[in-house]
């Protein structure tokens, strides 16, 4: 995706916790409150394949686009160990996001966890070998001898890359292949690829607020075969803006929701078309709420319209 306003989401998380803070509520923004009688974070499996894939992953844009700093590199260290510990695998990146993939790689190598999670990137440029040379390049920045899946990034020159991610996955050089965007008006395209090319992947953006995709495209991958990831679950922050010092209704805890964020990553993790969710966040606290998301249970159709409607009156 191009942008998610990363920043602004996780400003306005703080801030939600701030001025929830002291209130009968405060301990549902606590994720060393939450616990589930479940040891292993829900998986979903992999159409094309039947490999299983924990249902919260992680996004790399802007939050891991960093320098040297230890201190931005030490919390980082700390929020890729939450997310080993609490189950999560999936840590998607592209090389739009700066210095992302070199960071992916340089924490989880030095953290000795490199081989713990499910790498994604992608290719973003024009012409065959400079698509090569990029994707070559994401190799050695993530560390990687065999990329979990390589995708398109927001379909950029994809007939022709297309061609060599193919080659490349019969070969063994990658294990999935995937086309991404993060607008709405790319939905239509992509429900046509989807049928056409039949990719292992889709990625795309979705969220309780914005639900162009349940009108074709997620029934479309679930019919077709081809898993679905999820980017922009928060609408770029805009939620948690929406949802500033309010609480929670009682009535989350019979649907396991102990967040705001856990609200809006369950809403969209409901539905079974999507394999993976990937907010982004370089905060620890922000990655452990964000992975308790994938414990627990579902909510099912009633309760999603209940929880639309509560947001709606809000």
């Amino acid at each position: 995706m191009k942008t998610s306003n990363n920043c602004k989401n996780m400003y306005s998380r703080r801030e939600a916790s701030k001025l929830l803070a002291g209130t009968a509520i405060a301990s549902f923004l606590a994720p060393s409150l939450i616990s589930f009688n479940q040891k292993k974070m829900n998986e979903r499996k992999i159409p094309s394949t039947g490999e299983g894939l924990p249902i919260v992953g992680l996004g790399t844009w802007q939050s891991f686009d960093i320098g040297n700093d230890p201190n931005q590199r030490e919390q980082l260290s700390e929020v890729l160990m939450n997310m080993n510990q609490l189950g999560g695998k999936m840590i998607d990146s592209s090389p739009m996001y700066g210095r992302s993939e070199a960071v992916v790689g340089e924490l989880t190598a030095k953290l000795n966890v490199q081989n713990e999670f499910f790498y994604a990137t992608k290719v973003w440029i024009e012409g065959q070998q400079r698509g090569i040379d990029q994707m070559n390049a994401s190799f050695h920045k993530m560390k990687r001898g065999t990329m979990d899946l390589m995708q398109i990034h927001n379909l950029v020159d994809w007939k022709t890359h297309l061609k060599t991610l193919k080659d490349w996955k019969e070969k063994g050089k990658i294990r999935y292949v995937g086309f991404t965007h993060y607008t709405n008006a790319s939905h239509n395209t992509l429900v046509k690829l989807i049928k056409s090319e039949r990719p292992d992947f889709v990625q795309f953006n979705y969220s309780i607020n914005e639900r162009n995709a349940e009108k074709e495209l997620l029934n479309v991958a679930k019919e077709y075969g081809t898993a679905v990831i999820i980017n922009r679950p928060y609408s770029g922050g805009t939620l948690f803006r929406k949802v500033r010092g309010k609480a929670l209704p009682e009535w989350c805890k019979e649907i396991e929701i102990a967040s705001w964020g856990q609200y809006f990553l369950k809403y969209i993790l409901a539905n079974e078309a999507v394999n993976c969710v990937i907010p982004g966040t370089s905060n620890p606290k922000h990655l452990k709420d964000n992975m308790k998301a994938g414990y627990g249970r579902l909510p099912n159709d009633a309760e999603k319209n209940r929880m639309l409607q509560y947001l709606d009156s809000l």
